[in-house]
């Protein structure tokens, strides 16, 4: 097997720090001990998942009750989707979600399960650059909408949205409101008061923390069903041994990522500016997709007309780079991205798109050496699928 030695798909995934793994190793060996337990070992484990709390309500802007402790981001969407909307149900409200077409499937399959209650839900398209329009969203408010959840930026594309406004007319129309900061975390600001957002989901391996472990920003007073019953772990939200090791670590991740977030945003920036105008100007038809300046530091995301983009990944593979097509959770899916196709890309288009997500380590010889590979990788593609066509 060959071995990856350009790694550009870090928004499928970051490698743990090593920084994040020393903190976590005694919770795996000395203070094993569950938190729900009173002797010694167990209070150990309890003060380290409260210290952990408190330090990313710090950030958040946000009270250390407010954090409700998850599996990662598919578990904390599925719970804001359906806890909200549950609530509702048992409560005799409205039955109406208003989301986006180009949502993670977390969002959208937990938004079509609900479908299946009765809930009505709306999908709203972005525009042709990869934004969600205030105004678009607004359009589908209705009197007895109970939801609204946009993505802070889509894990895709990389456009970043204006949650701001969408958090303020909600407000304003006293309707719930959920972002999925998946891909947010750890390189946008996440202070939930300045966002104005009721709920927010985050997953710890997406900024060098483990994998398995996240959290759901509740808001207090929001109205939530819990999903998950047994023990009365998390307040009774959530129940569950905590996974402390990865809390421990999400938490301190985090905290590294906001000390580290102008350095790190600014060099990753660069990198992704010269990568893109490096391809536009130098491999003929390919497009960028999404917004060119409203998209997170590190995504680069491109069409190369007429080759098949599974190959093309083939082929860097072979030269030990490691990219994507889209969302690793639709890996094997024969379907083109649903992201692409919301944005007005044609299935053709779409299946000819790869994701290159650059991380704090990626070096400007690294991405030299990746320009190298498409230029010389994409014309002999075009070349043979000619050559077939003759």
């Amino acid at each position: 097997m060959n071995r990856t030695e350009i790694y550009l798909d870090h928004a499928a995934t970051t490698p743990v720090d090593p920084r994040v793994l020393e903190v976590m190793v005694p919770y795996f060996t000395r203070s094993y001990g569950n938190p729900s337990s009173i002797y010694a070992l167990g209070r150990e484990a309890r003060a380290a998942l409260d210290q952990a709390r408190a330090r990313i309500a710090r950030i958040l802007n946000c009270q250390a009750r407010e954090i409700v402790f998850t599996s990662g981001g598919t578990e904390s969407d599925n719970l804001a989707l359906k806890g909200v909307a549950f609530w509702h149900l048992l409560n005799g409200r409205g039955r109406h979600i208003v989301t986006t077409a180009f949502e993670h499937h977390a969002v959208l399959h937990s938004a079509e399960y609900l479908e299946r209650f009765g809930f009505e839900v709306t999908y709203v398209r972005p525009d042709p650059d990869g934004i969600v329009h205030p105004e678009a969203i607004e359009e589908a408010l209705r009197p007895d909408t109970i939801l609204v959840s946009v993505m802070y930026a889509n894990n895709e594309i990389g456009t970043v949205q204006p949650i701001r406004e969408i958090a303020r007319l909600c407000r304003k129309r006293g309707v719930t409101f959920h972002t999925d900061a998946v891909q947010a975390a750890g390189t946008l600001p996440l202070d939930v008061e300045k966002l104005g957002v009721d709920l927010l989901s985050v997953s710890a391996h997406k900024f060098y923390g483990p994998k398995g472990v996240g959290f759901l920003y509740v808001r207090s007073g929001t109205p939530i069903l819990w999903q998950q019953h047994g023990g009365a772990q998390e307040s009774n939200r959530r129940a569950g041994t905590e996974n402390v090791p990865g809390i421990v670590g999400m938490a301190y991740a985090l905290e590294l990522a906001y000390e580290e977030l102008e350095e790190r945003n600014a060099r990753i920036q660069a990198l992704r500016d010269r990568l893109i105008d490096d391809i536009l100007s130098r491999i003929p038809d390919a497009r960028l997709n999404g917004h060119r300046e409203r998209r997170l530091p590190n995504n680069v995301n491109v069409t190369f007309e007429g080759v098949d983009g599974e190959t093309l990944l083939l082929n860097l593979d072979l030269h030990g780079i490691a990219a994507s097509s889209g969302s690793a959770c639709t890996t094997g899916s024969t379907e083109p991205s649903h992201v692409l196709l919301a944005i007005g890309r044609t299935p053709e288009q779409a299946r000819s798109s790869v994701r290159l997500t650059l991380g704090k380590d990626n070096t400007p010889e690294e991405i030299e050496r990746t320009l190298d590979v498409l230029q010389e990788t994409v014309a002999r593609l075009r070349s043979l699928a000619r050559a077939r066509a003759r």
